[in-house]
């Protein structure tokens, strides 16, 4: 199989690319000659602008969303099925996790996932391909050194034990809960979905949430509060709990026929 994985510097594109020992797979990252297209089995689109305070919306939409439309497009003319990294932050500050609930963007990052599925949405049917679009709920693991403050708590914390025997956390993250994915069920979705062959979109997360102050706790180092910094006081969801239904029914009941 001839894979093409786009952002394959970044954390979970660092993991996506040691996936396939056993195929063809072919390295992008921004910046580089455009990819072609033809002949590959699958493009899985990972590369973005993915700091949720990055504040130049042109920026953001020309490499998350923009881009994101032309390898679409390209796949759609040579018959390649695509994979996209989109994100829980699509559900912004509500309470409803299924894919189908009301979205509410609130960052430019978020805007950008948004109205990529709703363009795939509007090119519905797409004839020939499957097009599967993955809602990462808070993804951590290894390899988030180069993330700085837009890495998981784990990763976070846990530096702060190791280096200073203290921990921050912003004030009232016991109320501050979220779906945290280990990175290699993330890869194994992928991968899962690749012999579904059903287009859509999907959940990516445990259906478990735990607050910040339970992951911090869980490193057993004195822990202290600070106070939320104002950039992320507007768009900081309290709350994210992945709906895993629809995922784990098509990962179960699979027949190969494609959905929208």
């Amino acid at each position: 199989m001839r894979i093409l994985v786009t952002g394959y510097k970044g954390f979970i594109g660092s993991h996506m690319a040691n996936a396939f020992p056993d195929d063809d797979v072919t390295l992008f990252e921004w910046g580089d000659d455009y990819p072609a297209i033809k002949n590959f089995d699958w493009v899985i689109h990972l590369g973005a602008i993915s700091a949720t305070t990055e504040r130049d919306v042109e920026k953001v939409m020309n490499q998350n969303l923009d881009f994101s439309i032309r390898l679409l497009n390209s796949c759609q003319w040579f018959g390649v099925n695509f994979q996209f990294a989109s994100s829980a932050s699509i559900y912004g500050l509500g309470t409803n996790f299924r894919e189908n609930a009301p979205p509410d963007p609130r960052t430019p990052y978020a805007w950008s996932k948004y109205l990529f599925e709703r363009y795939v949405r509007s090119q519905s049917p797409i004839e020939d391909i499957c097009v599967q679009m993955f809602r990462y709920f808070n993804v951590y693991g290894s390899g988030e050194d180069h993330k700085g403050t837009q890495a998981s708590p784990y990763h976070q914390f846990g530096k702060q034990a190791r280096e200073n025997g203290v921990i921050k956390v912003f004030e009232n993250s016991e109320n501050y809960s979220r779906d945290f994915v280990p990175v290699e069920q993330v890869v194994d979705t992928h991968k899962k979905f690749m012999q579904t062959k059903v287009s859509g979109v999907f959940n990516v997360g445990t259906g478990v949430a735990s607050s910040f102050m339970d992951v911090a706790k869980s490193f057993d180092v004195p822990i202290e509060t600070i106070p939320m910094p104002e950039i992320l006081k507007s768009s900081y969801q309290v709350y994210t709990c992945a709906d895993m239904s629809k995922t784990n029914r098509i990962l179960q009941n699979f027949n190969g026929e494609k959905t929208v």
